[in-house]
């Protein structure tokens, strides 16, 4: 692999900011970065120079179904090969693979075959984005809340369950989607932190006793806030008003222009602060394709304009893109460094990764896009190889 010595205008690490900056990349990760001035060219290397163009780190996706015409639950080289190519395009250098709500055998199926691929997936040294685990999304769900989940695949809360999927993860389990007010939801909570798990509070239609009282067992996640809630309401906050509330709970957010009101978006926002806040597609199969019918797991969706719904008419995830997020973010008045810092160190500190993802620092990988002044991705870097 080539080592490289990239000049841009700026870098945003996202903590902090550097002007006329440099970043020399060698075997995929970042092995210095500071003032162009401060950083010599090392022989045999090469110098990419963006002076106009913004640095900033690859974006980290934890919800996640597909792109590119396949879904992760399919389970093949194939399907993850593409939704991985598609996605890279877009900036995002690493997600979460996130299963949908089916049948255990076809879940089992789904998450053995993401499992195999993992250790494998960059042995081709080719550009794509890079699965970081598997995220649980069911079936575990509220019936009153399950979105386009089927009604009858979901169950309740079961530890025996649970410890089928972990086996079949193989160590890859990192985020489980749960409604805590289930019967069996807080042995579930209890067993998946012990074993460093991710929980998340969603598909839920818990009080905010209900809610408040998975957050004491460990659950600091909000599968996209708002979405497939209890609604909130001045006399029954709800799940809603745990998640506003709670300082400990990081929150998901669809920031599509669709899923949610844009001052809806801003109250999200302004209540858990930019720390707390995390970008996600929930991407499904039609991302990156165009209109027409599409499989989100075993469920029929057609997306009609880009919005993706189900036979009945309910949204069926998106078709976002975590760059056009960036974009809508910042047009809501939130400064560019912070928009940053809810799509890469944010989701890095989740998964307790920081130091590997998510920043522009020594040490890390090489995950890298170059913004131009509209925040168009010119130019991306995944482990160090471009696109």
């Amino acid at each position: 692999m080539t080592t490289t010595l990239l000049h841009v205008g700026s870098a945003i690490t996202p903590t902090a900011e550097i002007r006329d900056a440099a970043i020399l990349i060698r075997d995929g990760e970042i092995e210095r970065i500071g003032k162009r001035a401060d950083l010599e060219l090392p022989a045999g290397a090469q110098e990419f120079r963006a002076e106009d163009s913004t640095a900033i780190p690859g974006f980290i996706d934890v919800h996640i179904h597909g792109a590119g015409g396949r879904d992760v639950m399919e389970g093949t080289r194939e399907a993850l090969s593409t939704v991985t190519k598609k996605v890279a395009q877009h900036g995002t250098t690493s997600i979460v693979a996130t299963t949908v709500t089916a049948s255990t055998e076809d879940t089992l199926h789904a998450v053995e075959g993401i499992s195999k691929y993992i250790p494998q997936q960059l042995e081709a040294g080719d550009f794509r984005a890079e699965i970081l685990g598997i995220h649980f999304e069911g079936p575990f769900l509220s019936k009153e809340r399950r979105g386009v989940h089927p009604t009858n695949l979901l169950q309740m809360p079961s530890a025996e369950v649970l410890q089928k999927f972990l086996r079949a993860a193989a160590g890859n389990a990192r985020i489980l989607t749960i409604a805590p007010e289930l019967v069996g939801a807080m042995p579930c909570i209890d067993a998946a932190r012990s074993l460093g798990m991710v929980v998340s509070i969603g598909h839920t239609d818990a009080t905010y006793e209900q809610a408040r009282a998975a957050i004491a067992h460990g659950a600091h996640h909000a599968t996209h806030a708002y979405n497939a809630m209890r609604p909130f309401s001045h006399r029954d906050p709800g799940v809603i008003g745990a998640v506003l509330t709670s300082t400990e709970v990081n929150a998901e957010l669809i920031a599509d222009g669709i899923h949610v009101d844009e001052i809806a978006m801003k109250v999200l926002l302004q209540a858990k602060g930019p720390e707390h806040v995390v970008l996600i597609s929930d991407g499904t199969p039609a991302t990156g394709m165009p209109d027409g019918k599409y499989k989100l797991g075993g469920i029929d969706v057609t997306v009609v304009d880009g919005v993706c719904r189900d036979s009945d008419g309910k949204l069926a995830g998106s078709t976002l893109t975590l760059d056009r997020a960036l974009r809508n973010i910042v047009a809501l008045g939130i400064p560019l460094a912070n928009a940053v810092r809810m799509l890469t160190l944010n989701p890095a500190t989740i998964l307790g990764i920081e130091f590997k993802k998510g920043a522009l620092r020594t040490g890390a990988d090489a995950d890298i896009l170059l913004l131009n002044e509209a925040l168009q991705i010119t130019q991306v870097w995944a482990r160090g190889i471009s696109n």
